[in-house]
């Protein structure tokens, strides 16, 4: 396990890219065009990306990104 000190404005900073980066993956994810092997690799990431957001969110925040199983499933 690795450790990492950040500052309020890092933390923030941290906060805001992964927000962004779980918005991207959800429009991916729901795009028609793209076959299910691609919607199953960025479902991967999603779920890495999701688990780093956990740290750092409040649950309250954390419920806007949760997945449903069945929803993006090819």
């Amino acid at each position: 396990m690795l450790g990492i000190l950040f500052n309020d404005k890092e933390c923030k900073e941290l906060d805001y890219v992964l927000r962004k980066e779980l918005d991207e993956m959800l429009l991916d994810l729901g795009d028609t065009r793209l076959d299910g092997d691609i919607k199953q690799a960025i479902a991967r990431r999603y779920k890495i990306i999701f688990r780093m957001y956990a740290r750092i969110a409040s649950p309250k925040e954390l419920s806007r990104y949760a997945l449903h199983a069945r929803t993006y499933r090819s």
